[in-house]
């Protein structure tokens, strides 16, 4: 499923060592997918953090919490440490494809291609969480996240453009958190 490279696994040992809380895992999650590709978090978590319905595997000696929709597109990747002049950081050589199912492709191209020009203008960016029983969940970001108008944008143009070209589409939900932007007026 998941492998880590020697240098990772130090790393990670060295982060786990500093941290307090006993017994930790590592939980690995993707949470968004940009022009480089997917966006992950990793944190340490205790036994009774994490999700109830992540994978639990064992990773080079390690126990690693996967979030479960993040399962299929973690698939084959090694999680790295690369060292740069700059200091270095994790990373992951992912050999997925950003969308695995073809109802996610069709409304991700959509937003590429007509919603994020539309926003654009004002700023604002709109990226695509996934997709859940035929509900888009997106997530505003720019000048979008935390606007006041942000709801009658997603009511009256992005759902309206995702749901025209996708009628699969029954619902857009937006999962940003509107409170956090640099400029909420939300």
């Amino acid at each position: 499923m998941l492998s880590i490279t020697p240098k990772a696994r130090e790393m990670l040992d060295s982060f786990a060592e500093q941290a307090d809380g006993g017994e930790l895992s590592l939980r690995v999650e993707i949470i968004g997918r940009g022009p480089k590709g997917f966006q992950y978090d990793l944190q340490f978590v205790t036994a009774d953090g994490g999700s109830t319905d992540d994978l639990i595997v064992e990773v080079e000696g390690m126990k690693v919490r996967v979030a479960a929709r993040s399962v299929q597109y973690l698939d084959g990747s090694t999680l790295d440490f690369k060292e740069t002049l700059m200091g270095g950081g994790f990373a992951f050589d992912n050999p997925n494809p950003l969308w695995v199912d073809e109802l996610s492709k069709k409304v991700a191209e959509i937003i590429n291609n007509e919603v994020n020009p539309a926003v654009a203008s004002h700023g604002g960016v709109v990226e695509l969480v996934g997709v859940d029983e035929n509900k888009a969940i997106i997530a505003f970001g720019g000048g979008c996240q935390g606007c006041g108008m942000a709801d009658v944008t997603l009511k009256q143009g992005v759902e309206v453009m995702i749901k025209e070209k996708v009628p699969e589409i029954s619902e857009v939900i937006d999962s940003t958190d509107h409170a956090a932007g640099t400029n909420p007026f939300y």
